[in-house]
């Protein structure tokens, strides 16, 4: 009687209380098993960590409290792994997803959150392929491969390069940024002297090396991930090959500078997209704060997916609801001050102002420039 009278009364002054929590689950694609589990992990945590920060705010939509709930899937980094991943979470009640962590994966996987009208932003994949299909369920927080091709091209023209090989993995993301590269090395007057290409399995790069080594490159660069770029560092080493190395964001990873120890030296340099974490507005106090909540060094993404993962949150609430169909327009329009910056953006969905950081090896770390 006395909820009921309560009740009567918050209704007589234009009070409606909050009714029941409800759960809203919000899905994590990436690679949490295989050499990109380390990659893909760093992304599952940062986003974890905005799902724990809106539950600790008490978030009302719609006259309830939200209780948010992340659902991890391993894609790893397979394509059709996935489109089934996307498929499981878009049939579990999903109100949207943060991934997939690599273009490879997300390229596919974005038909399925399309048809499925469940909005999906990548923390990570830069292939501008993902937007330029002219999804309206797709969102990118990170800059992408021209821009990073761009800036390492520009690099190597200022460092006197004048014959540059070109490697990729093959992969969506390992080809794009390749070919993102090669093509900006020609507009900077820089000749591509090799253009091969391995897997992004591979181990072994001496066939390709050497063969490499008989056009005389002054650099290398390599579109992929850490996993292979390492040990194409050390066999580089190896040979003799006195060239500069550079690559993407995949190889900027604290995993490439213990898996290439010995091997990494001066000459080695990385283009990531977005700004180094001290940098960022929010990038000191968020790389404290993973380290406590998590016991480990932010890697890569988490940043991204941390931001990825409050802009959908945000927009709900600008929304007023967690329904897809209703809340995509708020995310068109969203402008939100995250960890990594403003994030809004463009009509592809693409991030506005998305930036590239160079970094270069010194001392056992990577220096931004």
């Amino acid at each position: 009687m006395q909820r009921i009278a309560l009740a009567l009364i918050l209704f007589g002054l234009g009070i409606t209380p909050a009714r029941a929590d409800l759960t809203v689950k919000i899905g994590h694609a990436g690679p949490t098993t295989g050499p990109l589990a380390h990659i893909g992990k760093d992304g599952e945590n940062g986003a974890r960590l905005a799902i724990e920060d809106a539950n600790t705010r008490g978030i009302v939509i719609g006259g309830q409290k939200i209780h948010f709930e992340l659902v991890g899937e391993d894609d790893q980094a397979d394509p059709r792994v996935a489109t089934t991943v996307a498929q499981r979470l878009t049939d579990g009640s999903i109100k949207g997803v943060v991934g997939h962590v690599t273009s490879g994966a997300a390229i596919p996987a974005s038909r399925i959150y399309e048809q499925a009208g469940v909005p999906v932003i990548t923390p990570s994949s830069t292939s501008p392929k993902l937007t330029a299909q002219g999804y309206k369920m797709v969102f990118r927080v990170i800059a992408n491969d021209l821009q990073q091709g761009a800036a390492m091209a520009q690099l190597a023209g200022k460092q006197g390069a004048k014959r540059v090989a070109v490697i990729d993995d093959r992969t969506a993301y390992g080809q794009g940024l390749a070919d993102a590269m090669a093509d900006s090395l020609k507009k900077h007057g820089v000749a591509v002297v090799g253009r091969e290409y391995t897997n992004d399995k591979a181990t072994d790069f001496l066939a390709i090396l050497t063969k490499l080594k008989n056009v005389k490159p002054d650099a290398i660069f390599f579109g992929g991930m850490d996993s292979q770029a390492a040990p194409m560092l050390r066999q580089i080493r190896q040979l003799g090959l006195k060239v500069r190395f550079y690559g993407g964001d995949g190889v900027c990873t604290g995993e490439m500078l213990k898996l290439a120890a010995g091997a990494i030296d001066a000459n080695t340099y990385c283009t990531q997209a977005g700004l180094a974490m001290e940098k960022m507005p929010g990038g000191l106090q968020f790389r404290e704060r993973f380290k406590k909540r998590f016991g480990a060094d932010v890697q890569l993404y988490a940043p991204y997916s941390y931001d990825a993962a409050m802009s959908l949150i945000e927009a709900m609430k600008a929304a007023g609801s967690v329904e897809p169909a209703r809340y995509v327009q708020a995310l068109r329009t969203l402008s939100y001050k995250g960890v990594t910056g403003v994030i809004r953006f463009d009509a592809k969905g693409d991030i506005r102002d998305g930036g590239v950081t160079l970094y270069a090896w010194r001392d056992g770390k990577w220096v931004a420039q």
